[in-house]
């Protein structure tokens, strides 16, 4: 079956990702080792570059080195959002008398990678360009477009649940033709190798990510 991958990256991260030693993920072996019977035509990426943090300077560099990787991939395109820097305002957990019972802490959010994998989703679905459409994703804001793909196109939408600790979101659930579960076992056995090669030269995985 002729299929088209949707990733949102964010919540694969944080879902997944964050923090374990699979952050070197090849995708294209990934959607092949959940999908081994499937055609997997194209994997498209969503995310935003981050706004490095001062105790985490090198993240933005990490991140460009992971998508210079990523783009050595056959049928992989990218699509980018932004994160968008706010102060806000927090209360205490444990607010001491005589003192303020509020914070300000400095958050960033990541804006406009849901609204992009929806709209490519839908525009590729309308196109024909898929049999099957998979969304890597728990986020709920996406069972809107998924459930118009399946019920008004008449294609198969089928979502995976990045988050191995957290049951699939029950409205993802309802839009979807049906929910798979990432494991650790997945991701695992789709790394890249330490090095790779594209155009530019060898691509290294940091360091960090050991």
């Amino acid at each position: 079956m002729l299929t088209n991958i949707y990733i949102d990256g964010f919540n694969l991260y944080h879902r997944a990702l964050k923090g374990t030693e699979f952050r070197w993920l090849d995708l294209r072996k990934l959607a092949e080792t959940l999908f081994p019977g499937d055609v997997i035509q194209l994997i498209c990426y969503f995310t935003a570059l981050v706004n490095p943090r001062p105790g985490n300077p090198n993240q933005l560099r990490r991140q460009l080195v992971y998508l210079r990787a990523l783009r050595t991939l056959p049928g992989f395109d990218a699509h980018f959002g932004a994160f968008r820097p706010r102060i806000k305002t927090r209360p205490l957990a444990r607010p001491v008398p005589g003192l303020p019972r509020y914070v300000e802490i400095l958050d960033s959010e990541e804006k406009g990678s849901d609204v992009n994998l929806a709209m490519r989703l839908l525009v590729d679905g309308f196109a024909g360009a898929y049999e099957q459409a998979v969304v890597v994703t728990n986020d709920s804001d996406l069972a809107g477009p998924i459930k118009h793909v399946r019920d008004e196109l008449g294609l198969r939408v089928i979502v995976v649940n990045p988050d191995h600790r957290n049951k699939s979101n029950q409205t993802l659930e309802n839009a979807a033709t049906y929910v798979k579960r990432l494991w650790k076992s997945h991701l695992r056995r789709s790394q890249f190798p330490p090095t790779l090669q594209d155009a530019q030269g060898v691509i290294t995985k940091p360091a960090a990510w050991d």
